[in-house]
């Protein structure tokens, strides 16, 4: 069952032998992307060059140039902004429990900006 047998520890998948897929934020999605843009800039350039050119010699080898740098401009593009999106909801988060902090910290004192003061409160203070 899925419950059971969590003792068992995962096993890792490294890619190029120091990136550990499953461990890091955005990884395993920025290296699926990155192969389904290769897929699509691969195949895109060959269809596109067969049509335009008859010749089939050469075209191979071009359209896999194609594939590995759309492999590599879609990953780190991914990569790039789930990081961003990633820092930024950790900012907030913080600023969320800073928030949650101060008010109750501050809730029925003085200090309460959502308390509203009275002259009566203001002189006895």
């Amino acid at each position: 069952m899925a419950g059971e047998g969590d003792s068992e520890p995962r096993k890792s998948f490294k890619l190029l032998g120091f990136l550990d897929v499953q461990s890091v934020p955005c990884a395993r999605e920025s290296v699926l992307y990155g192969s389904l843009g290769s897929l699509v800039v691969g195949l895109g350039h060959f269809l596109a060059t067969r049509f335009l050119f008859f010749f089939f010699l050469g075209r191979v080898r071009r359209s896999c140039d194609f594939a590995v740098g759309g492999f590599i401009s879609t990953m780190l593009g991914y990569w790039f902004y789930c990081r961003y999106n990633l820092a930024q909801q950790r900012i907030r988060q913080r600023m969320l429990k800073e928030g949650m902090k101060n008010r109750m910290l501050f809730e029925g004192s003085y200090l309460d900006p959502e308390k509203k003061q009275t002259g009566n409160e203001r002189s006895d203070s």
